[in-house]
């Protein structure tokens, strides 16, 4: 069967698995070494997974002070599953990302305090965790969840800073709910199918005076569409999001004139799964661009560097969690942590 053929076999079942198709890229060892590994996105997984601070969650320094970034930590729990590695290192973050303390200052208190993308962000990691999301951390996330939906169909947040969610909220809050008995609110839906602009991308903020595409939240709305049945309105997200990839096979992020890989992970993800080969394996080629290799130091072989200007230790670890999402090519509908190895592996070098 051709490798055309093959793939959309797959995609009709939700089962293609982007490495089975395509050689490694980033060494040439014939076997890898015990807990090594050729394939792109295992070895970039194996490295963020050794970069959890404690071995459970991810910081940000901020004026010189570390604080628990939980948005990033769910980040690499995504990751982990997609390269179907490092389950340990998920598992301890997951169970860090239910501690109380952890979980209010994250998605909030619930009362006075309750933010939309946070909530179904994490839902949608517990559920790909196979947790029962709800009781976790002792908090019903479907419930609070749909509390935050206005009659508009929006999920909003309930703050009293104000109400930041967007398009990316939106489409995690239908990507997490769809996996729900009751399934995704069909307002839900309609309203993030109507902010779709002229052009066939989905803007990032919602009712502004200028309807503005926005490649990352394209990427996440044409997933969350997809799963949800408007397939005409996912489609036309994923052919504006090849239409903007650079020849190199990048994409940058709104406003940006070079491709990066945060993007660009999501982009290949959302290409890949929505069976837009072409633009998706040029996109995760780009990003096999920006990994290091064997002759990278040891402590550096896998990660994914943001940008051509090579690696940050700033942005690298964010950059390599939504990259993993690229180069493995499982769309987020349906991803899982079922049957991932436990190890980190390494990157095989000769």
């Amino acid at each position: 069967m051709q490798l055309r053929q093959r793939a959309a076999a797959l995609l009709a079942t939700g089962t293609l698995a982007v490495t089975a198709l395509l050689p490694a890229t980033t060494a040439s060892a014939d076997t890898p070494a015990p807990g090594g590994t050729r394939r792109p996105d295992a070895a970039a997984a194996g490295w963020l997974a050794r970069q959890l601070v404690d071995g459970d969650h991810f910081e940000t320094v901020f004026d010189g002070t570390a604080y628990p970034d939980q948005g990033l930590t769910v980040d690499a729990v995504l990751a982990l599953a997609a390269a179907r590695t490092a389950d340990g290192a998920a598992a301890r973050a997951t169970s860090w990302l239910a501690r109380p303390d952890v979980l209010t200052g994250y998605i909030g208190d619930g009362a006075t305090e309750a933010y939309a993308g946070a909530t179904a962000k994490l839902l949608l990691a517990a559920e790909v965790r196979g947790t029962d999301p709800t009781t976790f951390g002792g908090v019903d996330l479907p419930a609070r969840l749909r509390s935050l939906q206005t009659p508009a169909g929006r999920f909003s947040d309930r703050s009293q800073w104000g109400d930041y969610s967007n398009a990316f909220g939106q489409s995690y809050a239908l990507l997490a709910l769809d996996r729900t008995p009751a399934g995704a609110p069909a307002a839900a839906v309609d309203f993030l199918a109507g902010s779709q602009c002229a052009d066939g991308g989905f803007p990032l903020n919602f009712g502004q005076p200028t309807c503005a595409s926005d490649p990352d939240a394209t990427a996440l709305a044409a997933q969350a569409l997809a799963v949800t049945g408007r397939h005409a309105k996912a489609r036309a997200g994923l052919t504006w999001l090849a239409g903007h990839q650079l020849p190199g096979g990048g994409l940058a992020a709104a406003g940006a004139v070079n491709g990066n890989a945060n993007t660009t992970g999501l982009a290949a993800q959302a290409l890949l799964s929505g069976a837009h080969l072409p633009a998706g394996l040029k996109a995760r080629t780009f990003l096999t661009g920006l990994q290091a290799g064997c002759t990278a130091p040891t402590a550096d072989r896998g990660a994914v560097a943001y940008d051509a200007t090579g690696p940050n230790p700033a942005t690298a670890k964010r950059a390599t969690a939504q990259a993993v999402l690229g180069l493995a090519g499982t769309g987020l509908a349906h991803l899982t942590a079922h049957g991932a190895r436990p190890d980190t592996p390494t990157l095989s070098c000769p």
